[in-house]
């Protein structure tokens, strides 16, 4: 089976009156190459006439953002021209690439009304060879999410990137990787295989598992060594695992606020891109 290096404790980081819990990076984890970052947002139940998701106007370049919601909506805009609603079983895909504007906030309807709210975003690194491509959007519902069952219907699986079980992910990445988003009932358990020389990303989003006969709670990323292939996961209550797996680039990361790049002398040339415009026309 797969060694557990660590585990490590998601830091709570309030945004505004926005519940925010983020494993990584941390004093513990910087990273696990090619995934950058991690917030996990909420959960939590807002009123009604409230003030939604606090992210307005802002750039990247060099990374990608893959955005998972399980309660609530998000409402994505940027300047290369998309705009979306997703709701809740629905995931965003963000290629910032050569750079971008965009915001992401809460629908009119959820800000009127209120609601639950449960939002993840995941950043992924590009390689240096694609850090200055094109940027992209693609926003998916639930419905339009391949999935499969495991352990007899126990187990529901969103597959994203890469294949898993013969099903094809709904994204084509921008570099081979596998992701997916688990959900399990308690007492559900699965096996798989992951090549010893692929980093794992693995991040309890609710409930318990058992991980390679290691409890594990709710709000934890495992972080594993790169020995042993296995990995067996058992279901103490129902919970939800975002479950990924990537070579790592082996490459330096120099990551100053929303731009992520290979060197400092790089970073500045896209604080100096973006205060030329040349990130694309913002319209509110």
């Amino acid at each position: 089976m797969r060694k557990i290096k660590k585990i490590h404790s998601a830091e709570y980081r309030p945004i505004a009156d926005l519940v925010t819990y983020s494993p990584m990076p941390t004093r513990s984890l910087q990273m696990i190459d090619p995934f950058l970052f991690l917030n996990h947002h909420g959960f939590q139940t807002y009123s009604a006439h409230n003030n939604g998701l606090p992210f307005g106007p802002h750039p990247h370049r060099g990374m990608e953002t893959v955005t998972f919601i399980l309660e609530g909506d998000i409402m994505h805009k940027d300047s290369s021209g998309h705009e979306s609603v997703i709701g809740p079983g629905g995931v965003q895909y963000m290629t910032a690439g050569k750079g971008l504007i965009h915001a992401e906030v809460s629908s009119s309807e959820f800000k009127k009304e209120g609601g639950d709210l449960e939002i993840l975003q995941l950043w992924l690194n590009l390689p240096a060879s694609k850090k200055m491509m094109a940027p992209n959007y693609i926003g998916l519902q639930k419905e339009e999410i391949p999935t499969f069952d495991l352990d007899n219907g126990k187990i529901q699986v969103q597959q994203l990137f890469g294949e898993w079980n013969g099903t094809k992910g709904a994204f084509a990445g921008t570099f081979p990787i596998t992701m997916s988003t688990v959900y399990l009932e308690e007492g559900a358990e699965f096996t798989k295989e992951i090549p010893e020389d692929e980093n794992i990303f693995f991040y309890i989003v609710r409930g318990k598992l058992d991980v390679n006969d290691t409890p594990v709670p709710f709000r934890n990323l495992v972080e594993f060594q790169n020995s042993g292939s296995t990995l067996n996961i058992k279901a103490l209550e129902d919970s939800i695992l975002i479950l990924g797996h990537a070579l790592p680039f082996n490459e330096p990361v120099v990551a100053q606020g929303p731009f992520v790049m290979n060197t400092q002398e790089q970073i500045y040339e896209a604080y100096q891109d973006y205060q030329e415009g040349k990130f694309g026309n913002w319209k509110g």
